[in-house]
């Protein structure tokens, strides 16, 4: 008799690895909050409450500016369960709050220290500045702050290049060891118990070195042992191009479908240009695949790459993976080149599903022959939707005709941003739990 072996069950909501990640970084917040405010209260009170209030937020800033390094550190155990587009996202939120708090921070200090004085709060920040050691480096921190807060506002960063910004970005970390060396030096929480200072230290310890494991030693470890290399270069119409990467000990690689990687290709044009793309092939341990749409400059000159290029890749990144499955059944839904990390996934994914491939024409479906085969070869049902955006072909009403169990599915969505933000108001309407919904954006941090 033949046993057939059902696929894995899908994780509880306890044991959801989002949940789990999201809330071990709260905990951990949650404790180092509670860990300052001890050291602060042993460290004593000043006699005046504007600088009680001014030193606090001056911990509680540093403890946020701490956070923000460990959010964009890239560490594979996080972003594998949260996503780099919501890590980058709570990034950007926190850094709105850092600003605040470091305000709120000088505001305090100053006025406190001016009070019963003729200077006022700005000559007391100069004459601190002037007479106590680490002010000074302080006010150069805050000022950085300010610049790369003022660059990140939505405003401002659609005006500057990704480059531009990444560069004035990386001023954070001058401001970070120019506010750590301060409040080392001067703050009283510190200079009075070496166990507080000994403890402060390994935060920015574990924060720092978040940072470099994740964005510089697991990189370049990975692509020493791995030696990337391009092998072929697969035109799949007249915009859209297939390159196909091998290298040494691609079963060692934890990669897995959906994920992405930051690649680029070292040729004399192109080394210092990152792109991210999707795996377009789930990871067999011999090659990787990406497929790439020629929507620009860097991204067009890909077909023009030559076979044995040598290629550095970041990664891999994202959490549009069949990790956070939450159902036995599931609909994968793709717009145009968002077919990508989809067609991935359904080599992958367990139980029943239903793809959806939205295109403007027929001609633009790429890779469609081989979803075909796919869902063929995985008794998964497939539906290519034509035609112009408008009216939207995946309405509320025509995603339940097409899925009519889809509240009782996952569903992965990928596509064009407009795209997405359409069908996520249909999956809404049709009341799809948000646990089961699951899509990604790219979006990159200093």
């Amino acid at each position: 008799m033949t046993t057939v072996q059902s696929p894995p069950a899908p994780p509880t909501a306890i044991q959801r690895p989002r949940v789990v990640a999201r809330t071990g970084l709260y905990a951990v917040l949650a404790a180092n909050a509670a860990v300052i405010a001890w050291f602060f209260a042993q460290a004593g009170f000043a006699s005046n409450a504007l600088i009680v209030l001014g030193r606090l937020t001056g911990l509680y800033a540093a403890l946020i500016m701490a956070f923000q390094l460990v959010l964009v550190a890239r560490l594979p155990w996080l972003d594998r369960r949260i996503g780099m587009d919501r890590l980058t996202s709570w990034h950007r939120w926190t850094g709105f709050g850092l600003l605040w708090t470091l305000l709120a921070h000088v505001v305090f200090i100053s006025f406190g220290y001016a009070e019963g004085t003729d200077v006022g709060p700005i000559g007391e920040i100069v004459d601190l500045a002037e007479t106590t050691e680490g002010v000074l480096r302080a006010v150069v921190a805050f000022c950085l702050i300010i610049v790369v807060g003022a660059v990140s506002a939505r405003y401002a960063r659609r005006r500057l290049a990704y480059e531009t910004w990444h560069f004035i970005h990386l001023y954070t970390y001058v401001a970070v060891v120019l506010a750590f060396t301060h409040q080392v030096a001067v703050g009283t929480t510190f200079t009075s118990s070496s166990v507080a200072t000994g403890y402060w230290y390994g935060v920015w310890g574990v924060a720092l070195g978040s940072v470099v494991l994740g964005r510089a030693v697991l990189p370049l470890w990975r692509n020493w042992r791995h030696q990337f290399r391009v092998t072929a270069v697969v035109p799949e119409n007249d915009s859209v191009v297939s390159i196909y990467i091998s290298g040494k000990d691609l079963d060692q690689l934890p990669a897995r479908a959906g994920q992405f990687f930051l690649w680029r290709f070292l040729t004399a044009d192109r080394w210092w240009q990152a792109n991210p793309f999707s795996l377009s092939a789930a990871p067999d341990g011999r090659t990787l695949r990406l497929t790439a749409k020629a929507a620009g400059q860097g991204s067009a000159a890909l077909r023009h790459v030559k076979v044995g290029t040598r290629v550095f890749a970041e990664g891999p990144y994202g959490a549009f993976t069949a990790l956070h499955r939450t159902r036995p059944e599931s609909v994968l839904i793709a717009g145009g080149v968002g077919v990508t990390p989809i067609r991935a996934l359904l080599e992958e994914v367990q139980g029943h599903a239903v793809v959806i491939y939205r295109v403007g024409s027929d001609r633009d479906a790429v890779l469609y022959d081989e979803l075909r085969e796919l869902a063929t070869a995985k008794g998964a049902e497939l539906h290519l939707v034509t035609g112009p955006p408008v009216p939207d072909k995946l309405a509320a009403g025509e995603l339940a005709r097409l899925v009519p169990d889809i509240a009782e599915r996952d569903v992965f969505l990928c596509g064009p941003p407009p795209m997405m933000n359409a069908v996520l108001g249909s999956l809404r309407e049709l009341d799809v739990p948000k646990p089961q919904i699951h899509f990604e954006r790219f979006s990159l941090a200093g």
